[in-house]
């Protein structure tokens, strides 16, 4: 039975049209079946999504495959990427590696979002990257009271406050002030937007905990809630969000065993020339081993 693909691509852009075009024409050399958007049957039936543009794409082929066990290979053509695992010009190349199963398959934790309103009804979304509680209102700030674990920490006024996985911190957590955090740490972060208060840090909790904003009765303005930036739900005065782990994840398609740490300098372009490391032949510029004495030689 042939296997198939899905390719997930902006139709507005040109440059991800044409990738998406070289990506059909390597899937089929590579004796894949492609499949567009607009022909997707079953996702359950897929044997991976090749995803062309930036964490905003991804984050959108994400909601076709979230509860399913098709990984994604995203292909980097946006600014940063975090989430992309190949770049523009190594399109072939990718696919070759995907026909042949030379690829690992890395699971992202995520987040299930609940939505509590004042009249007892309950919604329940998800996230990868985040869950947001922003005000609806450009000219006021929303009054909050956040939560951690059942218990009261602190209330403010703010712009919002973000709710993040650690596959999220380098987002919109990120852009709040929030910490980088490796995504393999099983962690879950806070972070107040803009916050009018004393103590307003940004939090970092472990797997167990849960989190919650309150939007106060006594706030001036509403509130709205947003999922990786793609998935709304309005939230008015008297409304409580809930942040927990999921046991349902993201899975990606990887081909490097780089760590983090190369990502995170390649997508910010971070200064490390000086850098001197280890020795040219590979091994430490110093080596503490320890003596027989107990101490280091």
């Amino acid at each position: 039975m042939t296997r198939s693909a899905l390719v997930v691509h902006h139709s507005g852009r040109p440059e991800a049209v044409a990738a998406a075009a070289e990506a059909v024409a390597a899937l089929e050399a590579a004796g894949m079946a492609p499949v567009h958007e607009d022909e997707l049957a079953q996702v359950s039936d897929l044997a991976v999504v090749i995803v062309l543009g930036g964490d905003g794409t991804i984050l959108r082929a994400a909601e076709l495959t979230h509860g399913t066990d098709v990984p994604l290979l995203g292909v980097n053509l946006g600014h940063v990427g975090f989430l992309a695992e190949s770049e523009r010009e190594d399109i072939g190349e990718a696919v070759r590696r995907l026909a042949s199963g030379e690829y690992d398959v890395e699971e992202r934790r995520t987040v299930e979002v609940r939505v509590l309103r004042p009249d007892g009804e309950v919604e329940v979304g998800w996230a990868l990257n985040e869950a947001t509680v922003e005000k609806s209102d450009r000219a006021r700030m929303v009054e909050v009271v956040v939560e951690v674990d059942g218990r009261p920490l602190s209330s403010f006024g703010c712009d919002g406050v973000v709710m993040s996985t650690a596959t999220g911190s380098t987002a919109h957590a990120f852009s709040a002030g929030g910490p980088v955090v490796w995504p393999d740490v099983d962690a879950m972060l806070l972070v107040p937007v803009s916050a009018h208060a004393l103590f307003a840090r940004p939090l970092v909790v472990g797997p167990t905990s849960v989190l919650a904003v309150e939007v106060l009765a006594r706030s001036m303005s509403d509130a709205v809630l947003t999922c990786d930036g793609r998935r709304r739900i309005d939230l008015p005065t008297g409304t409580r969000v809930e942040v927990r782990r999921s046991d349902v994840p993201v899975r990606l398609a990887r081909m490097s065993h780089a760590p983090f740490t190369d990502r995170l300098v390649s997508r910010f372009a971070l200064p490390v020339s000086g850098w001197r490391g280890r020795g040219v032949n590979g091994s430490r510029q110093r080596e503490d081993v320890p003596a027989e004495d107990g101490g280091l030689r």
